[in-house]
């Protein structure tokens, strides 16, 4: 995980494209915002949000959350949650292979284990494309990495009696700032967010130029002395290629 940590809000107001670029000046690299049905109009992120906080520059996190103990449905509500949860990344252009976290916004007990380990793994075998991951406490991060439940894991300071999970990818540990005028819970990342924008995938290169570039890369690969550093051109004309269309 990245050893300089990386500021970030969250909050349950759409963001105005305004909202962003304040919010982005203010220092912060990061939002996360709620990938929830229409019913929950008030908090929902939207395509046209997602365009706006990715034009000022920083990066989306997704979360489910429709209500705080929804966990404790067990398999039957994670796979209802990553069913809704995938129609609204689709909806909204979620970039493939990022991650969609689903909550459990209390404090929740050993006895709830067993159910919110079915959640998620019910939940992640509905989000095909996205990998899961989970808001919670510190416990309950600690627990469903022991467990292999999900592979993202976002903490919160509550009910988490002062500790920090190493495994934590993101971590909360503010509530109700105030940052452009907006109510905001303050956050840090570590690495492995699995945060996307609504940029990745563009067509930034003519094809052209693409494989002009893969033509040197192809030479230096031939010239390479070991594995690794033609591993690392492969990586780099992969990258080269998806930058302008061109199917890896």
């Amino acid at each position: 995980m990245a050893t300089t940590p990386t500021p970030g809000i969250d909050c349950a107001t759409p963001l105005t494209a305004s909202a962003a670029k304040q919010i982005a000046a203010a220092g912060y690299k990061f939002a996360a915002r709620y990938l929830v049905p229409a019913t929950y109009t008030w908090k929902r992120l939207t395509l046209t949000e997602a365009q706006g906080i990715t034009a000022a520059g920083m990066q989306i996190i997704s979360v489910f959350e429709t209500t705080a103990d929804r966990a404790k449905g067990g398999a039957a509500s994670g796979q209802a949650d990553g069913a809704a949860a995938l129609k609204e990344a689709q909806a909204i252009a979620q970039t493939a292979g990022s991650a969609i976290y689903f909550a459990v916004d209390y404090d929740a007990q050993p006895a709830d284990y067993n159910a919110i380990e079915a959640y998620l793994k019910a939940a992640a075998s509905q989000i095909t494309g996205y990998e899961a991951g989970v808001y919670a406490s510190y416990a309950v991060i600690e627990e469903m990495y022991k467990r292999g439940a999900c592979k993202h894991f976002w903490q919160t300071y509550a009910w988490s009696q002062g500790k920090q999970s190493s495994h934590a990818n993101v971590y909360q540990y503010k509530n109700g700032a105030s940052v452009a005028g907006v109510s905001v819970d303050l956050n840090r990342s570590y690495g492995g967010e699995g945060w996307w924008n609504t940029e990745e995938g563009a067509i930034t290169m003519s094809k052209d130029d693409a494989e002009k570039i893969i033509r040197f890369l192809s030479a230096a690969w031939f010239a390479a002395a070991d594995d690794a550093s033609r591993n690392e051109f492969n990586r780099l004309a992969n990258e080269v290629r998806k930058a302008a269309g061109i199917p890896v």
